[in-house]
């Protein structure tokens, strides 16, 4: 067994898993979600708490054993808390703003860029440089805070452009004059 495959999920309150077949559906207080399983993948779910079996030796199956574990933690996190993810724009002009469901970027480009929102993900703006991403599902919303962070990614010798917020740029130095 694998080390992350041994741990105990820890089910909160007001959250469910039902195990069905090869198919595992989580249902909390923000959402439902749901994911297909290997057969040789077993589940013992008692009183508040999950663990995760695996009934194949195979190294494969081992190495999927601690995937599903991880999958189911984080959706059972994801139904009862939720993912947030905090964006930030540097630089001159860089603006965003909620337009209906869509982000509205203007990035230095000649034409402002639209950013529809996936199922099941929430833009907060806070001010006109700052973004919440909020989700159930932890995939979707780091794929969809990639997917933004490709519209203008940071400068390399400005630092300019959309990243993650707290996160520190290191700058390249530019060119020397010789004298």
């Amino acid at each position: 067994m694998t080390r992350v495959g041994r741990k105990v999920i820890n089910v909160p309150e007001g959250t469910t898993v039902l195990v069905d077949g090869s198919t595992v559906v989580v249902k909390g207080p923000k959402g439902s979600l749901d994911i297909v399983v290997d057969a040789a993948i077993s589940f013992d779910i008692v009183s508040n708490t999950v663990v995760v079996k695996n009934t194949d030796s195979d190294s494969s199956m081992s190495a999927k054993h601690g995937l599903y574990r991880a999958l189911l933690a984080n959706m059972v996190k994801g139904v009862s808390e939720g993912f947030t993810k905090d964006l930030e724009l540097v630089g001159v002009g860089y603006r965003v703003a909620l337009q209906g469901e869509n982000l509205n970027f203007s990035l230095g480009y000649s034409h402002p860029v639209v950013f529809p929102s996936p199922t099941g993900i929430q833009f907060v703006v806070e001010g006109q440089t700052k973004i919440k991403v909020v989700g159930i599902d932890k995939q979707v919303v780091g794929q969809t805070v990639a997917e933004i962070i490709a519209l203008r990614s940071r400068d390399a010798y400005k630092g300019k452009g959309i990243r993650l917020a707290g996160t520190v740029v290191k700058t390249k130095p530019g060119k020397s004059v010789k004298k």
